[in-house]
């Protein structure tokens, strides 16, 4: 008995790292949050009864490792997590009759600020507790962050950068690709505060609530968690809504906070209650994980019972194909709900769903509905052998673990509609005037068949003219925007074809190595493209998969002939850093960015890649003596290490 519960244990603990890490690291989800914490409090009792903790158990280690693109940075202090619960009278006996601050949990990511001399001077990540990812040129674009305070001295303060609900549909409504759109505001933010460029961090409304004040040098708050927020905010933080409570008031103040969740737009995934009395909280120390001076009490879920009543399969432009459960309507948090997506195969094997099952449902995070269990688990439902659109064949892919189902008929209806959506999108051609209702009703009259065909509308002026929402100014303004499209570039040619996971980045990854040659790019192997920095196997893998189909190679020449490329143009004698890698890391001082820097490389002839290897002309670090990765193994290669301003007199000729 003792062996199986020691053999569940180490099972729980791999799923739950292996979540974490496609959560924080990955920025994508493969279980929902009510099976993480039910498998997470199962582990937890294990532990406590087996008396044994794995050592990498997600009960000691917090959040995600540090990813290699970003500098790493020890944090002063460790950044614990909560413990948590979801019993308001558990809350309430916490608080042993003392005042406390009761504030949103706000859901986005983690990150720690510090000011010398009144101005930002570093900004770090949670990244695993210990150690984060130094993002200070990205803070200093959240939209309201004070760059400048009137307080002189070091300040250190935590708080989330979020991106709230509003700013996040705006950013998915200017996305035409249903495929593309992000899956909620906390992946976004993720990828948005973590970006390499700062220009993409500045277009996504990321903004930052203050939490917790950390270190502010001879400033007296007379021992009140209030009197640190209320500085904050004299320094001009916004600073998480919070309500000072006692066990009289709090399950009023609960209530309140609940009142408001459904319309916040901010997200939040709970609350989070904090001795106001700081001495009395750090009195009580810690565990190995949690402080002893807060907790965080996350919202109850709603769960009903209910039976699903069938699957639903949707179509996507890569012919990906997502299960939706549809099930018998109940109310859940004050609306109604029939539907929930199930994701791919995998779930819906692990739930072993079957038509006619009991099932619960609940909303995650009080918004998005969600199967919590199965209570039948008959596992009867089919995966369809054929497209529900087109009738073609399905066909299971593994990637990364996680299996989905595709459908794999490239005249796919369902596929057409959605890879011209694309096609004509602003990132792409960026043709106006195409919706994907317009698109559709264009290919079911005969219209497009292919990418080419767009340029050819013309020739159906009569037809289109009468069509409903139509009339000549709009026929015109529609064969004016394809007209200016003709003129583009090869790296949005590459990314319109909607090959599986190249976005723009990566096209202009794989155009730039090939020196905008397209039949050279057309012809690559996987080796070699693979081998390209930023590219990778996957990525590699679908476009020679791509390229291998011989009517898509037909389709790319009939359209390029519609097109009037732009070809980067390369001065002679520019070209002073031909042949040689560099490897940039940490922050920097003339550039705004490492890929402006990469970029005037490049513009060079240079290549700069992400390891130092004893092919590496310099790694180029404004923190000479750190004791980063990348440092000891430039020491180790007896590779040199430049500061920026060294790399520019000695490469760039002084010039910036």
């Amino acid at each position: 008995m003792k062996t199986e519960k020691m053999t569940r244990m180490k099972e729980l603990v791999s799923k739950l790292n292996e979540a974490s890490k496609a959560y924080y690291a990955e920025d994508r989800e493969i279980m929902s949050n009510f099976e993480y914490d039910r498998l997470y409090d199962e582990l937890e009792k294990l532990e406590e009864e087996l008396g044994v903790v794995l050592s990498d158990s997600p009960t000691v280690n917090v959040g995600y490792e540090a990813v290699e693109e970003l500098p790493k940075e020890q944090h002063e202090t460790p950044m614990l997590s909560l413990g948590k619960t979801k019993s308001r009278e558990e809350l309430q006996d916490w608080l042993q009759g003392k005042p406390a601050i009761l504030s949103w949990k706000l859901d986005g990511l983690t990150v720690v600020l510090t000011y010398n001399a009144g101005k930002l001077a570093k900004a770090v990540t949670r990244g695993n507790g210990e150690v984060g990812e130094v993002i200070t040129n990205n803070a200093r674009t959240f939209k309201n962050l004070p760059v400048s305070i009137a307080y002189q001295g070091e300040l250190v303060l935590r708080g989330e950068a979020v991106i709230t609900y509003s700013d996040f549909e705006k950013i998915n409504a200017q996305i035409a690709d249903a495929d593309a759109k992000y899956k909620n505001p906390r992946n976004l933010c993720s990828g948005s505060v973590r970006q390499l460029n700062n220009e993409i961090t500045a277009q996504r409304n990321v903004r930052f609530y203050a939490f917790s004040l950390v270190k502010a040098e001879g400033v007296d708050f007379a021992n009140s968690r209030k009197a640190q927020f209320d500085f904050l905010k004299e320094q001009g933080f916004e600073v998480v809504e919070s309500v000072l409570v006692t066990p009289e008031t709090i399950q009023d103040a609960i209530s309140g906070f609940e009142k408001k969740i459904e319309a916040y737009d901010i997200p939040s995934d709970g609350l989070v209650l904090t001795y106001e009395d700081i001495a009395y909280g750090q009195s009580l120390g810690r565990t190995a994980k949690f402080p002893r001076d807060a907790i965080a009490f996350k919202w109850a879920d709603e769960i009903k019972e209910t039976i699903l009543k069938e699957m639903e399969w949707s179509p996507s432009r890569t012919g990906l194909i997502n299960p939706v459960a549809i099930f018998e309507p109940v109310e859940l948090e004050g609306t109604t709900v029939s539907r929930a997506s199930v994701h791919n195969i995998s779930i819906v094997r692990a739930l072993k769903l079957g038509i006619g099952d009991k099932i619960t449902v609940y909303k995650a995070n009080m918004i998005i509905p969600q199967i919590a269990d199965n209570l039948t688990g008959s596992g009867n439902v089919e995966i369809p052998a054929h497209c529900p659109v087109c009738g073609g064949s399905t066909e299971i892919k593994s990637v990364n673990d996680t299996e989905s189902l595709y459908c794999i008929n490239p005249e796919c209806a369902a596929k057409k509609i959605k890879a011209f959506t694309l096609f004509v999108s602003r990132d792409a051609l960026n043709m106006e005037g195409l919706s994907e209702a317009t698109l559709e009703k264009f290919i079911g009259m005969g219209f497009i068949h292919e990418f080419a065909d767009l340029f050819h509308l013309a020739d159906y002026k009569e037809a289109i003219v009468e069509m409903e929402g139509f009339g000549e100014k709009s026929y015109q303004n529609l064969v004016d925007s394809i007209e200016k499209a003709r003129k583009t570039t090869l790296p949005k040619v590459i990314y319109a074809l909607g090959i599986a996971n190249i976005g723009l980045v990566n096209a202009k990854m794989l155009c730039r190595h090939f020196d905008y040659n397209l039949e050279a790019l057309v012809q690559a192997e996987t080796e070699e493209l693979s081998a390209i920095e930023g590219v990778g196997e996957v990525i590699a893998n679908a476009f020679v998969e791509y390229m291998a189909q011989e009517t898509n190679r037909e389709k790319l020449e009939n359209l390029c002939k519609e097109l009037e490329i732009e070809v980067p143009v390369i001065e002679e004698g520019s070209q002073t850093l031909n042949g040689l890698s560099f490897v940039v890391t940490g922050s920097l001082n003339h550039y705004a960015s490492r890929n402006e820097l990469k970029d005037e490389i490049e513009k060079l002839g240079g290549k700069v890649t992400g390891s130092v290897t004893g092919k590496t002309e310099c790694l180029i670090n404004n923190d000479i003596t750190s004791s980063s990765s990348k440092n000891k193994k430039a020491k180790e290669l007896g590779v040199p290490i430049l500061t920026e301003e060294d790399f520019i007199q000695k490469y760039l000729g002084g010039n910036k």
